[in-house]
């Protein structure tokens, strides 16, 4: 089965990439190939729907440039494909006068990334905004807004399929023979050639990247989300979304409420060291890869740094009393019996051999091959303009 380019991972960015490619380039024959039965089976499916308007992103920055384009171009095409998604708004909310020089340069970012609505909200108006929410001074970013990323992902295998493009589900890529001039893809039960191979594997893209012989200081470190639902005569607590003042050491937004496009409220995620890049559950464990992970010297010098942040994280991943007191900090009324459990997600988090949690999207180029080594969240909002940089590159090829 020979192509002109074969992308690998059937998540939002892989389809984001194949879409914008035959787009630019319909006489391209391109084949995308997925693992699991389904499209979107893991960070896509798992995350919670936010369309991020890129406040928090370093001006300049890979994350702040395609965030705010991808935004643009993800309004665009569910308006034009009648997807269903809601600008709601979002409130990020410092707790106490400690978060204030934190609050406030998020707020100075998001002007430089050209947010001119944003605005500061001083204590006594929180409430106007949201009537259950406590802090001392919060940032209001109109322009976030939630969506299903599994029903955008799917339009998108649409309408790849109806420009001619190939969608193969339940194939597995176990070997990767690069040649001169392409590279042979060897699935359970076929073989695919290709000129071109992109590789867009999220929770396993540094492995695909190995079978292709890259010799890349990456590695990732699977870190499980776990979430809880607001119990429906709960939910009015929440009006639209509640985020607080992030670390800026560490590349999570910490415990928040996310209206959803569904009507539900999630309250999540923590972030925990998982034991199995697709490990959903606490009881998951693949001790391969768990040995991979202990023994990468990145890793090991992200636990000894952040080792009283990853005990927090796992504590409240066993206390749900826990998870509920850091979730009431904002929302007192808040009871350990209006959580009802959710489904978990994992998000692939690069790391160098250094011990850097490389927060910027990364993308490696070779003669035949393309890595997205690093794709994490703002990915889903920013994948169609990930993936028009992906075809661009791509069509240098050709």
């Amino acid at each position: 089965m020979k192509y002109d380019c074969v992308i690998i991972g059937g998540g939002i960015v892989g389809l984001a990439s194949a879409y914008n490619l035959l787009q630019q380039k319909p006489n391209l024959k391109l084949a995308l190939l997925e693992k699991e039965s389904t499209l979107a089976a893991h960070q896509t499916g798992h995350n919670s729907g936010v369309i991020h308007s890129g406040i928090y992103y370093k001006p300049g920055s890979l994350k702040a440039t395609n965030c705010i384009n991808g935004y643009n171009m993800m309004i665009a095409f569910c308006d034009e494909n009648d997807i269903k998604y809601e600008l709601c708004g979002k409130v990020i909310v410092a707790s106490d006068e400690s978060e204030l020089p934190q609050l406030d340069a998020i707020y100075k970012r998001g002007l430089e990334n050209g947010l001119s609505k944003i605005s500061i909200i001083e204590k006594e108006n929180i409430h106007e905004y949201e009537p259950n929410l406590r802090g001392v001074r919060a940032v209001h970013v109109p322009y976030t807004g939630i969506i299903d990323y599994t029903e955008v992902s799917l339009k998108l295998a649409e309408l790849i399929t109806k420009m001619g493009g190939e969608i193969y589900t339940s194939q597995k890529v176990n070997d990767i023979n690069m040649f001169g001039d392409g590279a042979e893809l060897i699935t359970d039960n076929k073989t695919y050639q290709t000129k071109l191979l992109v590789n867009c594997a999220g929770l396993y893209c540094d492995k695909v990247a190995q079978l292709a012989g890259e010799k890349s200081d990456t590695r990732i470190i699977p870190f499980r989300g776990e979430y809880y639902m607001l119990k429906p005569e709960k939910r009015a607590l929440v009006k639209n979304l509640i985020y607080p003042v992030p670390d800026p050491n560490f590349p999570f937004l910490g415990v928040h409420f996310t209206r959803m496009i569904d009507g539900g409220v999630e309250a999540g995620p923590n972030a925990v060291f998982a034991f199995k890049r697709e490990g959903y559950e606490k009881s998951d464990v693949d001790f391969t890869e768990l040995f991979e992970s202990l023994t990468w010297p990145g890793f090991q010098k992200v636990a000894t740094k952040y080792w009283k942040t990853g005990i927090g994280e796992f504590y409240r991943s066993f206390s749900k009393t826990a998870f509920t007191n850091a979730l009431r900090k904002f929302i007192p009324q808040v009871e350990e019996d209006d959580l009802i459990p959710a489904e978990a997600g994992v998000r692939a988090q690069a790391c160098d051999r250094t011990g850097g949690l490389i927060d910027d999207f990364k993308i490696i180029e070779k003669q035949n091959a393309i890595h997205i080594l690093n794709a994490p969240s703002p990915a889903a909002t920013s994948s169609l303009s990930i993936g028009k940089t992906i075809a661009d590159l791509v069509i240098k090829h050709f």
